[in-house]
């Protein structure tokens, strides 16, 4: 019995009925049609689990109809869920469901609520297509898709000039990766002859290194697109702009997972391609080093954390590129928990204090949101890589691996590690502690949004012990993960990277609870440095002038005044100009003037008699 269609299909029906109905039904119902529809979802998810037996052994793969049919080349609409499937699917669902319920105490009061709604369930549709596509096809139609949702979210502000910029931008950066993406699928379809990965994965052993690189690259070129890398990372601090529950859902939690969980699916191809492994390392170490190091210095609480997801994202990549295809899937899974946790946590602050995000004009709250900061305080606390925490066991998993695979690539990890911490925990301390600086009276959240928060926190602190990703992928991948320390054992590698997480967290502390007047002369000290760094590097800027401004003059200047004005409307025009002097002599012709007319045939007389007298001399 064929039942798969059903996980996505009941999130989509929700977008129908709010999108469709949503602006005539009382917010009880809309609530009811958003929440319950990915909550069902999560128990379809789970009746599907409990009763698919082994799924290493047995995968499910359900085939609905043929899509595509050209000769011997054939693409069918088909889902497929095996263990890696099930964890993503568990993660959209379940981490979704209690957004979803966070989203109607946080938007309560906004406008266009059943608009957010239909768009978070079409969001959750398209997500859910891509995790369940049984081939490439289809994965990009749920790619392409939470591309979409996640431009109407980001811009759902859409009467403020900065969502509408954002959610533009994050259209156009993703359209840029999704190029390369659709590259490496023409490029696989010429290769192998289909689509679909039971046909293409098995297949990639045996075919040339070059072709395989290539291919790998291409796809790396979209990863890095969706989910954030260098150099396409620029979407997703601006992405920001969009309501809170977005940020949780879409920038943490689940879209920004993609590029990872497409690069995990196809493993087989990247493991026959040294140099794409090589590079989605390099990438993914880079990114992770370059946004901790904005992190450091910026003071909008919802931006320290998207500069912290693409920290994170690059940690992932960086397992990835390693080898360790199941460390990097296990820091997907920690950090949907303590991610999406530390956005609505942020989400609860910023509602505590009257949508003020400066942490300048924050401090004290842990008198007036003591549960916001007991949840947060967990959230952090995975995020360090504090022993047993869910962070903790993946990040040390990935560290491992990256030793065994160049030991410096690892040591500039813990250090990264050791920025995540501070950067984390200075957000806490300048939020909870010391003196209220901001404005009105702050006040706790209610219980709708404070729940999963709860929920959320507990997964923070015990998810990474109840779930072993790797354990649970344990064969999947063909090549050994194992960390090999050559001389430095495991504890000791564990124990230098959770030093450098106490000491960020210690660091922290130190400069913002006991001398705070420290960060002030450090960056005063730093001069040139900090301002460097605390704007970005200028990449914004950098983009802007390189290729931003150029193209905007290169049109008006080319395509506009000379292709288009210049050209095309040249010819047209010009074809309208000569018609209408030949039209205005030809009118002279028929003036209407008999006398007129009758001149005009003594004149054409008398040509005639002329030629006919000129043909007769010759």
């Amino acid at each position: 019995m064929q039942t798969l269609w059903i996980i996505p299909a009941l999130p989509f029906l929700g977008f129908l009925a709010n999108g469709i109905f949503g602006r005539r039904f009382p917010k009880a119902a809309i609530n009811a049609i958003a929440i319950l529809s990915v909550v069902f979802a999560f128990a379809k998810v789970l009746a599907v689990y409990f009763g698919a037996g082994d799924l290493a052994a047995n995968p499910i793969h359900e085939h609905y109809f043929t899509w595509i049919q050209s000769g011997a080349f054939s693409v069918g609409c088909d889902f497929a869920v095996d263990k890696l499937t099930m964890i993503m699917l568990m993660i959209v669902t379940g981490i979704g469901s209690l957004i979803h319920i966070y989203a109607t105490g946080y938007m309560e009061h906004e406008e266009g609520y059943y608009r957010f709604f239909a768009y978070l369930n079409l969001f959750m549709f398209f997500m859910l297509t891509l995790v369940l596509a049984g081939n490439y096809l289809l994965l990009f139609v749920g790619w392409e898709g939470v591309g979409l949702c996640s431009y109407l979210l980001i811009g759902f502000y859409f009467i403020k000039d900065s969502a509408t910029t954002a959610g533009n931008k994050a259209f156009i950066v993703n359209r840029i990766g999704d190029f390369g993406f659709s590259l490496a699928m023409f490029l696989i379809a010429i290769t192998f002859g289909s689509l679909d990965f039971t046909k293409v994965l098995p297949a990639a052993a045996g075919k040339p290194t070059a072709t395989l690189t290539t291919i790998a690259l291409l796809l790396l070129v979209g990863a890095c697109g969706k989910s954030a890398q260098f150099p396409l990372y620029v979407w997703l601090p601006d992405a920001m702009e969009g309501p809170t529950p977005v940020s949780a859902l879409i920038h943490a939690a689940t879209m920004v997972t993609a590029g990872v969980y497409m690069c995990t699916r196809s493993a087989p191809i990247f493991i026959h391609a040294p140099v794409a492994m090589d590079t989605v390392a390099m990438i993914g170490l880079f990114t992770a080093v370059f946004a901790a190091t904005i992190g450091l210095t910026q003071y909008d609480i919802k931006k320290v954390f998207a500069y912290s997801t693409v920290s994170q994202l690059g940690y992932m990549f960086l397992g990835v590129g390693v080898g360790a295809f199941s460390a990097g899937v296990w820091h997907l899974m920690t950090h949907a928990f303590f991610k999406a946790l530390l956005f609505l946590g942020a989400g609860s602050v910023i509602h505590a204090c009257h949508g003020e995000q400066d942490m300048r004009h924050m401090g004290g709250l842990k008198k007036y949101a003591p549960v916001t900061m007991i949840v947060l305080a967990c959230a952090s606390l995975a995020i360090a890589g504090f022993p047993f925490t869910s962070g903790f066991f993946s990040k040390d998993a990935i560290l491992g691996a990256a030793y065994a695979y160049a030991p410096w690539m690892y040591w500039v990890g813990v250090v990264t590690a050791g920025m995540t911490a501070f950067y984390v925990w200075r957000a806490f301390w300048m939020t909870f502690w010391g003196d209220y600086r901001g404005h009105g009276h702050p006040h706790e959240s209610s219980w709708t949004m404070l729940a999963p928060l709860v929920v959320l926190a507990v997964l923070s602190i015990a998810g990474g012990f109840l779930f072993n990703v790797p354990q649970i992928l344990s064969g999947m991948f063909p090549i050994k993960e194992a960390v090999e320390t050559g001389g430095m054992s495991e504890v000791m590698l564990t124990g230098i990277s959770v030093a450098f997480g106490l000491a960020g967290i210690g660091l922290s502390y130190l400069m913002y609870v006991v001398s705070p007047a420290i960060p002030e002369k450090i960056s005063s000290a730093l001069g040139g440095i900090y301002t460097l760094v605390y704007n970005k590097y200028f990449v914004d800027e950098a983009y802007d002038a390189a290729i931003v401004r150029p193209l905007i003059q290169g049109s008006e200047s080319v395509l506009w005044k000379v292709a288009d004005a210049g050209v095309i409307d040249g010819i047209v025009n010009g074809a309208g100009t000569q018609s209408q002097g030949i039209g205005n002599i030809l009118r002279l012709l028929q003036s209407g003037n008999i006398r007129s007319y009758a001149t005009w045939v003594v004149i054409g007389a008398v040509v005639v008699i002329v030629a006919m007298g000129i043909g007769g001399v010759r």
